[in-house]
């Protein structure tokens, strides 16, 4: 999930209600010299047309099949397939063709509770989840040896080769958090002879991390207090390091629908990630976001053939890695790549204490990822549309936490709404949205309490609005994000009069 976002825009005074619109209107540019475009955002007929009482529908039905299939909505578990038949049900009645887009992918799993306990020179031992966890495709190991420290005091901690120098043969590597992935510093403990590594926050807070691919050599990350208690230590430090994990292949889809219309050669695709973490039902995480998707799906089949074909995704195995979406993307051809406009994604819009948030397609956020060409577009594109609305919208990173990421690194231009997760809600924040100060967004994020009764249901009006006006509108144009124009083809004449006789 993106990370709490930094940086604010000035309050609005006016209703924070959408307001109905009384009718629509249609602009039809029939010259290749107009844009074709939504005229104003209280005339688009999509956000009328998808209601927040149907969404809720969609995320009660989530609940209840995860409820009745062991809880959850986990990649490859049976609540996933049912969820899946679901969606692709509902699709199949909107009049869509959906289609599963299976992979196969390496899935990690421990089998029993780390253990990180401090041996020398005074027995201690660390609680896992409050001082520790283990890091997603850590390999296994148990050891019990000395705990050294490396470049320790620097965010290069381990990211040299040079900083394991001497480094004793069969010891605990232990390195901060920093500028480095925490791949390439458990491979250079690795490479050194270190037999297990631990690496320490260099902030307040667990360390939730990932080494990618499975590592040669246990890894846990540590919180910074826990890192600094260890160097305290000194010379004599001893550890015991144990994780005991193993990975297995497994196989599992995504559901790709397209638009019966539109030009196949400027798609706009549409995602959300069907998949939910194996400790709850995660109707927020992301039942949100799938029934928003799926209730637009269904609704803009209602509407006229779109100018630009639309894709409509509902990712797999987003959990375990953005799997399902990096899987996509990376199986594509370099022309099928170029045909894709633009990607809007939405992970979360009901969080329960939310903020209304706009990916950071301009790159002014300290940890936003480089935004492909035009995502500055769509950025703007939400703002305008919320600040029509008399609503308040903040941006917040593109931090690689969600399904945009392979797109991003495609270079299509990406957008997309959020209502929050771990970032915790400011005071000022509260002035904009209500809700509690110093409180997480979603308080309830990835646990057995992401239920439908922790929904905010004014979050998920305002995200789904702005989404389903955002995806009227890139089905009307693109040519703000990509400089493509395509225009409904110039109406047939036909004369009323044949001279002074009327025909007609």
């Amino acid at each position: 999930m993106p990370s709490t976002p930094s940086r604010h825009f000035p309050r609005r005074t006016a209703a924070t209600r959408r307001r109905l619109a009384g009718g629509a209107t249609v602009v039809m540019a029939l010259g290749l010299g107009m844009a074709p475009t939504t005229a104003h955002a209280d005339d688009a007929q999509l956000p009328t047309l998808v209601k927040t009482e149907n969404i809720r529908s969609h995320m009660e039905n989530l609940q209840t099949i995860a409820e009745y299939n062991g809880g959850n909505r986990a990649s490859a578990e049976p609540g996933y397939d049912i969820a899946a038949k679901y969606v692709i049900d509902q699709l199949e009645r909107a009049g869509y063709t959906p289609e599963k887009h299976t992979y196969e992918y390496d899935n990690w799993n421990e089998n029993s509770p780390a253990v990180l306990a401090q041996t020398a020179p005074e027995e201690r031992g660390f609680t896992l989840e409050d001082d520790f966890v283990t890091m997603a495709y850590s390999g296994a190991g148990d050891t019990t040896a000395p705990g050294i420290a490396v470049n320790a005091e620097t965010d290069e901690s381990g990211c040299s080769a040079d900083d394991f120098s001497g480094f004793p043969e069969g010891a605990i590597a232990i390195v901060q958090r920093g500028t480095c992935t925490f791949t390439e510093k458990t491979q250079n403990a690795a490479d050194a002879g270190a037999a297990g590594t631990v690496i320490f926050n260099n902030e307040p807070g667990p360390l939730l991390g990932t080494v990618g691919e499975e590592s040669a050599i246990p890894v846990v990350g540590a919180t910074e207090e826990v890192g600094a208690e260890l160097l305290a230590a000194g010379d004599d430090l001893e550890l015991r390091l144990s994780v005991d994990s193993e990975v297995v292949t497994k196989s599992s889809y995504s559901i790709i629908a397209e638009s019966k219309g539109g030009a196949k050669d400027n798609v706009v695709v549409v995602g959300a990630h069907l998949d939910g973490v194996p400790d709850g039902p995660g109707v927020n995480d992301n039942g949100s976001g799938t029934a928003a998707v799926l209730e637009t799906a269904k609704q803009f089949a209602e509407l006229g053939a779109p100018n630009n074909k639309l894709r409509f995704a509902f990712w797999g195995t987003e959990e375990e890695g953005l799997v399902g979406s990096t899987k996509y993307v990376e199986g594509l051809s370099q022309k099928e790549i170029d045909r894709i406009a633009l990607y809007l994604n939405f992970d979360m819009i009901g969080s329960h204490n939310f903020g209304r948030f706009v990916y950071d397609g301009r790159g002014e956020l300290d940890g936003s990822l480089p935004p492909p060409a035009g995502s500055a577009a769509i950025q703007k594109l939400f703002e305008d549309y919320f600040e029509s609305q008399g609503l308040v919208s903040e941006p917040t990173e593109f931090s690689g936490r969600s399904d945009y990421s392979a797109f991003m690194e495609a270079g299509i231009a990406s957008g997309g709404l959020f209502s929050g997760a771990d970032g915790v809600k400011t005071e000022e924040q509260v002035e904009y949205y209500g809700g509690t100060a110093g409180e997480q967004y979603d308080p309830y994020y990835h646990t057995p309490e992401d239920t439908i009764d922790k929904i905010d249901w004014d979050s998920v009006e305002d995200l789904s609005n702005g989404m389903a006006y955002a995806v009227e509108a890139y089905a009307d144009s693109t040519l703000p994000v990509n400089g493509v124009l395509r225009t409904h083809q110039t109406q047939e004449f036909v004369a009323d009069r044949l001279g002074d006789l009327w025909l007609r």
